[in-house]
């Protein structure tokens, strides 16, 4: 099934990627693991998916030492708590949903020295208060990004990322995604930064994120199946 599925995503991706202008290749599947038993994620590993992501600081605990697989990498995706920033530097080679500048300065303070983590700026471009992220306006983002860079030494910027609206529609879920486009175009601008990485889609809408210049899609029950919770 796992097998099917990815060749269904891959599908996807050559397809939009090609609406797009842009070569698959630019495009990284993240599996998302949150309910997944660690005999699936070594079946996506074994397929060629080398990036998996958790919600769940507890849960990952449990599950990456599960999975000891050369060269695979692990992002954060959940909302992360200040009181989880010492276990998650430890399992995580990237935070995705970094909001806050007191959880920056927390993951800073418990990074090893000499170490370096690269994270990602959570955004609420949909505007659903449900939602965790910075809102997305360049007064906050930018300033939000400037206390980074000058507090947070050990913290590599390397993009943005956002949760599209829910029910998932083309319209509104396409102009959330082009909104953190323009927002990531905005900061390299105004810091010099590269911030190649733009986290957005998921298995209901990643197609319109790859339109509007996703280079991680965050896949779960499209390729791992429905969650076994």
């Amino acid at each position: 099934m796992i097998q099917e599925n990815l060749e269904k995503i891959r599908t996807t991706i050559e397809t939009y990627a090609a609406k797009a202008g842009r070569r698959p290749e630019e495009i990284t599947i993240l599996g998302a693991t949150k309910s997944v038993p660690p005999e699936r994620i070594k079946k996506a590993a074994r397929l060629g998916i080398r990036l998996f992501g958790e919600n769940r600081v507890q849960e990952a605990q449990k599950k990456i030492p599960q999975v000891r697989i050369p060269g695979i990498s692990w992002h954060m995706i959940g909302h992360l708590q200040r009181n989880k920033a010492k276990q998650a530097v430890q399992l995580f080679d990237m935070i995705e949903s970094v909001d806050s500048i007191k959880l920056a300065q927390e993951l800073q303070k418990r990074l090893p020295e000499g170490r370096q983590l690269e994270i990602l700026v959570e955004v609420n471009t949909s505007g659903e208060p449900t939602k965790y992220g910075l809102p997305p306006d360049e007064d906050q983002i930018l300033p939000f990004m400037e206390k980074i860079l000058g507090c947070c030494p050990s913290l590599v910027p390397r993009g943005l990322m956002t949760l599209g609206p829910y029910p998932p529609e083309e319209k509104r879920s396409r102009r959330s995604f082009a909104l953190l486009r323009a927002l990531r175009d905005r900061l390299e601008e105004e810091f010099g930064l590269s911030l190649p990485v733009l986290s957005m889609g998921m298995s209901e809408d990643y197609p319109w994120a790859i339109l509007e210049g996703a280079t991680l899609v965050r896949i779960g029950r499209a390729l791992f199946g429905p969650r076994e919770e």
